[in-house]
């Protein structure tokens, strides 16, 4: 089983890349979207007790909590402590299932692949990527998006330029969804033909198939 690591800035085309793997039959793991399950649930209390006030009705509210890190972004470290070490479980947890069930392919999204050093866990490495301007644009539109937010966010996230030179894989998502699509079929017929020719333990075996690394 081949683990693809998918990645990239806000904005530069994840969710559409992601949504691409699972029409093609490849399962995904969505670390946002774990995140924020987290949040509902097993992070809620290592978080109030870390971030007094930023919870309510048993949930993390993720407007009080940004406010907290807009105001001191040292903080962020203490937050990722907390939820880096669950996400990575929970990854974990679905690498197993996937292995269980025969999958020859499969995809983590991460948006913070090589901050968090989680490019060492994976075969190999897909970045999506768009010029600044249209990635602004993008972001921009989302609600309650403004450019101070932004701007901390790309000041958390490894410039773009940098991601681009330690990835395997480049997607430019600039023009039509259809040839970002092309560029991923183009990338899964030749990991398909990689992975039936692979012999030596990949980063399955390697990394993530025990209990603990």
């Amino acid at each position: 089983m081949l683990i693809i690591g998918l990645t990239g800035s806000i904005g530069m085309g994840k969710s559409t890349a992601a949504q691409h793997f699972v029409r093609r039959g490849i399962a995904v793991f969505d670390a946002d979207a774990a995140v924020h399950e987290l949040y509902r649930g097993a992070a809620v209390g290592p978080i109030e007790a870390a971030f007094p006030g930023v919870t309510s009705d048993g949930v993390v509210d993720r407007q009080k909590l940004g406010a907290v890190l807009i105001e001191d972004p040292t903080r962020f470290s203490r937050l990722e402590a907390i939820v880096h070490p669950m996400v990575r479980e929970a990854e974990r947890r679905f690498l197993r299932e996937q292995a269980e069930a025969g999958a020859d392919l499969v995809v983590l999204e991460i948006p913070l692949l090589f901050e968090t050093g989680a490019n060492a866990l994976v075969d190999v490495v897909i970045i999506v990527t768009a010029d600044a301007e249209t990635q602004a644009a993008r972001v921009l539109q989302r609600p309650g998006m403004t450019t101070e937010k932004l701007a901390q966010i790309l000041g958390r996230q490894m410039p773009d330029l940098e991601k681009r030179q330690r990835a395997d894989f480049i997607v430019d998502t600039n023009g039509p969804v259809e040839g970002t699509q092309a560029a991923l079929d183009a990338i899964i017929l030749k990991l398909r033909g990689e992975q039936r020719q692979a012999h030596d333990k990949q980063a399955y075996e390697r990394h993530w198939s025990n209990p603990v690394d």
